[in-house]
Formats: C-alpha cells, structure tokens, sequence
C-alpha cells in the first residue's frame, strides 16, 4: 500500500508576518519549461474525453474541458509536476493578514490574438465567474467579500454582477479582499477558474465557448466534436510552459480499451486518464520502460442521492448507506479488478494531499463487514421494505464496468437484493443525467484534485450548493467545519477542521468512499519526455516528437 506523501509548497506559504508567493521558480520537476533545446515538430496525440460543457473557465470542471483549459490558458499560478505551486503570470502574491491581498502581474503579456493580458483581464473574469449560480465553478468564489449566489435578491435570483471585492490598481496591479482569512489562498489560483480572460469574451460568451482565445502555451486550432481536439503553440505565450512540439490532439475515444490497442499499434502516443481495467495485469510487460505507476491525487465513490427511493435523508436511508458501505469488498476488488493499482480508500480526501488521516472516526464503515451489513439492512426494511434494484450509473468510455459489475455482485450477494449497472456511452452523456438531476440511480463519482490543498474536494463535492455536489447533500454543521478549516490561520489547523467534517460526513454518508488512484499509464515509442502530474494529468507541453 503506498502513502507516499507529494511535497507541498502550501505549507511553504505559512511564513509569519508577510504571505507571499514570489519569484518562484519555473524548473523543477516541471521539465524543461521554456527552454528550447530539446523542442520538436510532430504532434502529439493524447486519448482524452469529449467536454460536458463549452469551454469556459466558469463552467468546465471534468477532466475532458479541463485539459484543454490547462493548456490554452495561463493563471497567476501552475502547479510542477510534484504539486509545487510556481509562478506563471504573477510577479508576485502579497497578504499581511491572509485576507488583503496584492497581485501583481508580468508586464507584456499578451493573449493568442495579440490583445494585452492586464489585471482587468483578471478581474473582470472573476466578476464574471462568480456573477451566476448556474456556473458548476461559482462556488470557488464564496469565499470573497462581496460574494453573492443569487439568493438575496428574490426578483433576478440568477445573476449577480460586479459582486466581489475585487480593485483593478494599475493595468498590472489588483487587489483581494476575502470574507475571511485564507491561508492556502494562493495555492488555489493555479485552477483554472481563475484564468483571465480577453475583451473578446465579454462580446460573445457562446461563440469564445466553442472557440476560445486563451493565454497559454497553445491555443485552439479546431474542435470537432466527439472526435478530436486539436491544439497548436501559441507564439504569444512568454512563460515556463512554453511548448516542446508542434501540437497536441486531444482524441476522443469509445472505450478505454480502444485507446489502449492504439497506444500499443502506435496509432496514440499517450493515455490519459490511464490503463484499462482489462490491461492492468499485463501492462507493464507490454510497454516496458513506457509503463507510468505512481500516486496520483484522484479519489473515487459512489453517489447515493437523498433523492432515490429508500434513501432520503433519515434513519432509513442512513442504515441503507452503511449497509452498502459494507456489503462492499474494496481489498478484494482493488486486489482482483484493478491489479493492485487501486488502494482502498478510508477518507474523503488523498493520501498524497497534506493532512490525510486512516483513522477519522467513522471510518471503520470503509471495511467490508457482511454481517453488519445484513443486519444493518434489516434494520432499514423494518421501518420500509425494500423494493426494486440498486443501480450504478457509469460512463463506458472510462473502464469502468468490471470494478461496477463487482461491486453490484457484492451488494446483490451480501444483501440479497437485485443490484446492476447502468451503462452511458460516455462522460458528457453521464453527467449531463446527473446535472438535470434526470437520473435515478446511484453513479460513480471521481475527483481530481484541482490544487493540492484538502478543501478542494470537501467544499466542491460536499458544500451546500457546491456546483459538483451532485448528491444534492447538506449539513449546515459540516458546511460551517469546512468553513472554517478553509479560513484557519494556517493550513495545518484548517487540516485538524477538516477531520471533523469529515466525521460528519461519514455519518451522513451521501458518498461512500471507494478507493484512491494511481497514474497507471504509459506512452507509444513515437514520444520522449513524457511525465504524469500529481494530478495524474501528462504535462504536454513538454512532450516531444519528431515530425
């Protein structure tokens, strides 16, 4: 079982006095950067998924839309390929209370059409972001002063303009104001919500959404939908990510074994996110020196919405939430379905995030317990017989039925009730059902980390209203613990609040922990300089290829 642990530069921020990110350094891990040796001519091609959404830094939060706006768009900050938070656009980030603060931008830079990148392109994508409740990205701003959702003004409930405390200072200067000190407030600004946007935007937010003018080391050369996404150098850029190739095609494809058979015929250079559960046993035997393994920030679970029948939230379909939590084998699967390659996992968060804990209490409900369960199960059917079947919803092109087909057996087996997957063809179908809230099952639930920092996960999945709570779950006791871990003087503090919310949500339930991930992945023989984020994302622009 690894616990290896990613060196975070968070907790490098927490100096007394003076918070700030400043002239940090653009190497380490992160490959060559914007050198140029090294550079090359052919495009690389990478499996990836067809976006939910338009591509909008507001609006895209799912890993299909996020790779592109990770690489046509530069934030203040980016993250090495170790978690370590470096400049990009900023000169510096200045707080003396963790709740002022003073962003200076990089003078000359400029977006792919040639328009200036100044701290009005900043704040005026900020506004923009946090102007709507229906962006799944609103909620990364509730933090600001001046913040609003929507519902303080029952006759125009849908869009606050203009709302955070946001002060443009001079075309390369801005200040923050937070509603609450944050100490881990610039590690967040390397997501991609933070982006800034051109002039452009504001005329057509529609048409920039299918083609977007960014900042970063490429920009969007076409789009075909479902099919492929194709990315050139952005000669504007100026910063460490300067691209090693001659361009990235994002490729959408059916089925993760799809992907696979190509990566191994060559026809693919690279696979995101990773090995099929049908390949995991023989995929290092197959691709040698080119078979990525390593920790990776993903979390998995299953979500059981308040809303499906025989789990609402009460007594009932709490006892029905524990009981499924430990009808569920997850050594066994993670042993048999995935290799090893998955870990089983005891709490919200990751073991390569600062503060993780095995032993948060309720945790024990993470251990499979076939007696427990039944009895458990019981319990529940003496307040409401159950009736029906238990369904997992899942997306096809992710690998994902073996590990649901399993999981189903399990439940059907241990508790005697019918339980079965539901098949989508794939993830912007899946959570298109899940966003109109049309789907009636349990599904399968993933989380990236967007930056390495605990609050990601538990404010995005798990805040009342939070645009990727797509159980609907709400405890104002938890919202209020993770509040103030968010606002803690230091990140070490604001970790020790973040267990005790935990220890609400493990007697809520809304999500049953299933297991963490690895970067199980690899790379044709057509590509050198290849490497995984901590995210479990290749960083593809230091790729190379030969033409």
């Amino acid at each position: 079982m690894k616990r290896n642990r990613i060196a975070l530069a968070g907790t490098a921020l927490l100096a007394a006095g003076v918070m700030a990110l400043a002239g940090c350094s653009a190497g380490g891990d992160a490959g060559n950067g914007g050198e140029e040796t090294g550079a090359s001519t052919g495009i690389v091609t990478v499996q990836s998924n067809e976006p939910q959404n338009p591509l909008l830094p507001a609006v895209t939060n799912e890993v299909g839309g996020g790779l592109v706006l990770q690489n046509i768009f530069a934030g203040l900050v980016y993250y090495e390929a170790d978690g370590k938070v470096a400049n990009e656009l900023a000169e510096s980030i200045e707080s003396e209370d963790n709740q002022t603060w003073t962003i200076k931008i990089k003078k000359d830079q400029e977006f792919s059409d040639g328009t200036p990148v100044t701290a009005e392109s900043f704040v005026n994508a900020w506004q923009y972001a946090a102007s709507d409740p229906g962006f799944e990205n609103q909620w990364w701003f509730s933090n600001f002063a001046g913040y609003n959702d929507g519902g303080d003004d029952p006759d125009n409930p849908a869009v606050v303009e203009d709302s955070l405390s946001l002060e443009i200072v001079d075309d390369t200067t801005f200040t923050v104001e937070l509603a609450a000190p944050q100490s881990d407030f610039p590690t967040t600004l390397g997501y991609q919500v933070f982006a800034p946007l051109p002039e452009s935007f504001f005329d057509d937010p529609d048409a920039f959404g299918q083609n977007p003018v960014g900042n970063g080391p490429y920009k969007l050369e076409k789009w075909e939908h479902d099919a492929v996404i194709s990315l050139v150098p952005n000669d504007k850029y100026d910063g460490p990510r300067k691209a090693q190739n001659g361009g990235v095609d994002l490729v959408s494809y059916g089925t993760a074994d799809a992907a696979y058979a190509d990566l191994l015929s060559d026809n693919l250079d690279v696979i995101n996110p990773g090995v099929p559960p049908s390949a995991l046993a023989t995929y290092k035997d197959d691709l040698g020196d080119r078979a990525v393994d390593q920790p990776a920030a993903i979390w998995e679970g299953l979500t059981i919405p308040a809303r499906l029948a025989h789990f609402g939230n009460d007594e009932e379909g709490n006892l029905r939430r524990q009981a499924i939590s430990y009808a569920i084998d997850r050594d066994e699967i993670t042993d048999v379905i995935f290799e090893g390659t998955r870990t089983p996992a005891v709490d919200f968060t990751s073991p390569v995030i600062a503060g993780w804990n095995d032993k948060i209490k309720g945790s024990e409900v993470t251990h499979a317990d076939a007696d427990k369960a039944k009895e458990l199960w019981a319990q529940a059917d003496a307040i409401s017989p159950w009736s029906g079947t238990f369904t997992i919803a899942y997306n096809a092109d992710g690998g994902h039925q073996p590990w649901v087909d399993a999981v189903s057996n399990q439940i059907k087996n241990t508790l005697g009730i019918d339980a079965a997957g539901q098949s989508f063809p794939d993830l912007a179908t899946l959570r298109a059902e899940i966003k109109n809230r049309t789907l009636n099952a349990a599904t399968r639930s993933g989380w990236q980390f967007d930056y390495p920092g605990a609050y990601n996960i538990l404010g995005a999945l798990f805040i009342t209203g939070a645009g990727s709570n797509d159980g609907d779950y709400s405890n104002p006791k938890y919202d209020e613990l993770v509040q103030k871990g968010a606002t803690a003087p230091t990140v070490e503090e604001g970790n020790k609040l973040f267990e005790q919310a935990q220890e609400v949500l493990f007697q809520d339930l809304p999500v049953l922990p299933l297991w963490y991930r690895s970067t199980n992945a690899g790379y044709s023989t057509a590509v050198d300089n290849v490497e995984y984020g901590w995210d479990s994302w290749p960083i593809i622009y230091q790729i190379t290829k030969a033409e």
